[in-house]
């Protein structure tokens, strides 16, 4: 397997080549990225690929990696009820 068909981001299956590619041609940040490639965006969050893509985006850019450029994330989760973790009926049961 060539490095660039090396699967990044395994939720979306974006490479790395893919990512490559779209920062050469449109030299953007880590966030257009994943804008672009949807890299970051899958069920995951970005928790297991964003730290290669803003080392990718870092190294063809030749900036140093920022804080305020870095992807972020969102925890797969949402809010649960006291009822809902005691085993009680959920929100949306009368």
């Amino acid at each position: 397997m060539t490095a660039e068909k090396t699967i990044v981001c395994r939720c979306e299956e974006v490479t790395l080549g893919t990512i490559q590619d779209t920062v050469q041609t449109y030299c953007c940040s880590s966030r257009e990225v994943k804008l672009r490639t949807r890299a970051g965006m899958g069920y995951c969050g970005g928790r297991t690929c964003r730290h290669v893509i803003d080392r990718v985006v870092a190294e063809i850019t030749k900036e140093p990696i920022k804080d305020e450029v870095q992807l972020s994330y969102r925890s797969p989760i949402r809010p649960a009820t006291f009822a809902v973790l005691g085993g009680g009926k959920h929100d949306n049961e009368s």
